[in-house]
């Protein structure tokens, strides 16, 4: 088991290009499942997700930000957000966040599907919930691309671990 999720954990990519093929409702909601079981301060739980499939909409949220090709192209969108009613602690509570959308890309690389996490758009993010008309209590997260991978050669690359480790004491 342990190697299983660290295989997931060092072999997952961001994935941008995608091919044209649809994605299974059951995947969709296999990945949306995994992503709900993120922990949570209190258990609050406070993840709430519109997926989009039709195409004039991902246009419509593709127009919010300057990675829209990404959007356009991903037979799926995920537009992430944290239910500001559900919340009980500011830092905590986006923190949960983080977790779930991890555990959202870990899912989809599991399920052999490639996606990434879009955060550029968060500058638009009015604009993202009035394209999907959502009251104002939903803050947007991210809007993750989600797909059918077009190619299989990402790399990528990481710091050497004593670089980061600031004290080791």
């Amino acid at each position: 088991m342990k190697e299983a999720v660290l295989s997931a954990i060092y072999g997952r990519r961001s994935v941008r290009e995608f091919s044209p093929e649809p994605v299974a409702e059951d995947d969709v909601r296999e990945v949306l499942r995994a992503a709900s079981w993120a922990p949570s301060g209190l258990n609050n739980q406070p993840w709430r997700f519109a997926v989009v499939r039709d195409a004039g909409l991902r246009g419509k949220l593709a127009a919010q930000t300057r990675y829209g090709r990404v959007i356009e192209a991903a037979p799926v969108a995920v537009a992430v957000f944290i239910d500001r009613e559900s919340m009980y602690h500011d830092t905590k509570d986006h923190q949960a966040m983080g977790a779930c959308l991890q555990n959202l890309l870990l899912a989809a690389h599991a399920l052999g599907l490639g996606a990434v996490w879009l955060g550029e758009i968060l500058k638009n993010a009015n604009a993202v919930r009035d394209v999907l008309e959502l009251s104002e209590r939903y803050e947007l997260m991210a809007v993750v691309a989600l797909g059918h991978p077009a190619r299989g050669d990402q790399t990528s690359q990481r710091r050497p671990l004593d670089e980061l480790i600031i004290k080791n004491l």
